[in-house]
């Protein structure tokens, strides 16, 4: 009977929360809308970016100056095809052909985008190529050069040959691969796809979690002590735990709400407007999906409780959000150094770190492997860290002090 009052209770003072929270149209837009829309129009837009950019780049002449004193005629010929402007001027050096003497100072200054040249030496050509490497005019130039200069190069090698006698494909190609070596691989495009995942849905998870619960984290804590209606919670008959776990509860429901129409929108994303083989939606066991949805929530408990703590800690909402906000670099170095670790043959101890154990075991997941140990650990490990966050709001919740504020 005393637990299903104190349930009655918590669902209670949750709902009362989530009331008040969904009054604001502004914050409801924030934390639920944006993130169902975010990755459907990054999806959207930023291909169509690209394809912009890479026709305006394609559309474009370059000015490429050719330093030679004996250039062959039908390189230039192709180099006249791609889109280059030609400008001949005699090459006065004998070597070092790649230092950039006064065409450094052309190159940076946009007269000229590339520089080639060339001498012949013998029975070989040496070249250089001089551009700006932080000008895209200057690598569309590169690019183009380089592209029509070894398609010419490939012909001139198969022409001495014939000349020779010779049969271009077997001297120059001794090995070849028997089939399709793009097909050589034996995991499947969901794997693939989990593999890609991989590598930012734990970051973009972690992060969503953590910022969206910033917010209603400050408004139902330090919000309430300015607006002096938290003394009258603290009035009301239900204990102080009681209060905090119907608080967390409608964070976490706001929270939750938000990360799951963020990866709904991420899924939509992939599945419709993907325009890429290898990202597709990951082929998931119903163990994965189990053991994800776990970590996602041991680690809500974790944030969720620590925010609420230090909100509480908080004298004002300015105080709050000064305090929070610096905080999400807790979690986001972590999250960008777990992206680089190797997950072939990593120790176990790793999954025992807080916020780093759940990012790697999303990472494993999201491959679908299954390590017994890793699981174990990052469970107990995760569990723990939930527990000492839930205590340690519980801790700021029972101070005498809580609805006093700073003078």
């Amino acid at each position: 009977m005393k637990v299903s009052s104190s349930i009655r209770r918590i669902t209670t003072i949750a709902k009362k929360e989530l009331v008040e929270f969904a009054r604001d149209w502004r914050t409801i837009f924030a934390l639920l809308i944006i993130p169902l829309l975010m990755f459907p129009l990054l999806f959207i837009i930023f291909p169509l970016l690209l394809a912009s950019e890479a026709a305006e780049l394609d559309a474009i002449e370059v000015n490429v100056v050719i330093q030679s004193n004996d250039f062959p005629s039908d390189l230039a010929e192709q180099l006249n095809g791609s889109g280059i402007e030609l400008n001949y001027e005699p090459l006065v050096m004998e070597s070092n052909l790649s230092s950039p003497l006064e065409d450094g100072d052309r190159l940076r200054n946009g007269s000229i985008d590339a520089v080639l040249r060339m001498k012949e030496n013998g029975s070989v050509w040496d070249y250089a190529l001089l551009y700006m490497s932080t000008s895209e005019r200057s690598q569309e130039a590169r690019t183009r050069a380089l592209t029509v200069l070894f398609e010419w190069e490939e012909n001139e090698t198969e022409r001495r040959l014939v000349d020779a006698a010779l049969d271009p494909d077997e001297t120059l190609r001794p090995l070849k691969g028997d089939g399709e070596i793009s097909n050589s691989h034996v995991a499947t495009s969901g794997e693939q796809a989990g593999m890609v995942l991989s590598l930012f849905i734990p970051l973009v998870l972690s992060v969503w979690t953590f910022s969206s619960a910033i917010q209603p984290s400050i408004d139902m804590t330090a919000g309430e002590r300015e607006r002096g209606t938290l003394e009258a919670l603290l009035g009301l008959p239900c204990s102080r735990n009681e209060l905090l776990f119907g608080k967390w509860l409608a964070v976490a429901t706001i929270t939750g709400i938000g990360v799951l129409l963020q990866l709904v929108g991420l899924l939509f994303a992939i599945g419709y407007l993907a325009t890429t083989d290898f990202l597709t939606v990951p082929t998931l066991s119903v163990g994965s999906i189990v053991f994800i949805g776990i970590a996602v929530l041991l680690f809500a408990i974790m944030v969720v409780a620590f925010e609420l703590a230090l909100a509480m800690r908080a004298h004002s909402v300015k105080e709050a959000g000064s305090i929070l906000g610096p905080a999400l670099l807790l979690i986001l170095f972590p999250a960008l150094f777990t992206q680089v670790i190797n997950l072939d043959g990593i120790e176990t101890f790793w999954f025992s770190i807080p916020v780093v154990n759940v990012l790697l075991a999303l990472r494993e997941l999201l491959m679908d492997r299954f390590v017994v140990e890793h699981i174990v650990t990052w469970i107990v490990s995760s569990g723990v860290y939930a527990m000492a966050a839930a205590l340690y709001a519980a801790r700021q919740f029972k101070r005498e002090d809580i609805v006093t504020s700073l003078s």
